[in-house]
């Protein structure tokens, strides 16, 4: 595992757009229309920028995995930031769509409670190399990676397949919150 840099861009939206067109997740805060391909990718490659600023990003050695982790602590709101975030409204959320995307996002920070964290916010591993053993090695190493810099890492998935994986990794499921679909909360905690 490496930290990408802006020249990995396309190969990590590639990977993630590829491992999340029908994540309910995803697919709650988009759109709904026939440009759902280019609004996971707007959404990916928003996602990858924050996480460049504020966090970090990693691919793989092979380049088939990578995951965007953001340090909420480090976040903070500039011009730059806000201009990004009415690019994604525009490109991916829609303006009837803000309401609902802003309450989501209350609801997963009250469930966190927490600034100090590890966020892992994406990882995914490209469609055609699931289910070979990347995904783990890249989140042991991701684990490690945490607990290098002592914090603990939060995560949430609505993929429920999803949760033994993270469970046999040493996370644990603290909460879940029902927003048309079930929003499953982990941690691991030192």
């Amino acid at each position: 595992m490496v930290r990408a840099k802006y020249t990995d861009k396309g190969t990590v939206v590639q990977i993630l757009a590829e491992s999340f067109p029908d994540n309910q997740s995803v697919n709650y805060i988009l759109r709904q229309g026939p440009k759902k391909k280019q609004q996971v990718q707007s959404l990916m490659a928003y996602s990858f920028d924050m996480c460049m600023k504020f966090g970090k990003v990693f691919i793989s050695d092979d380049r088939m995995s990578c995951a965007l982790i953001m340090l909420p602590k480090h976040k903070k709101t500039t011009i730059k930031t806000i201009l990004m975030d009415l690019k994604l409204i525009f490109l991916c959320t829609g303006v009837a769509n803000v309401k609902k995307v802003l309450a989501r996002e209350k609801a997963i920070n009250a469930m966190q409670g927490v600034k100090e964290m590890y966020y892992v916010w994406f990882i995914g591993v490209a469609p055609k190399n699931q289910n070979k053993g990347i995904g783990s090695r890249l989140l042991a190493e991701i684990i490690k990676d945490a607990e290098t810099l002592g914090l603990d890492i939060y995560l949430e998935t609505s993929t429920v397949e999803n949760l033994p994986w993270y469970k046999k990794a040493g996370f644990s499921e603290y909460e879940s919150i029902d927003l048309s679909y079930t929003l499953h909360f982990l941690r691991l905690c030192w």
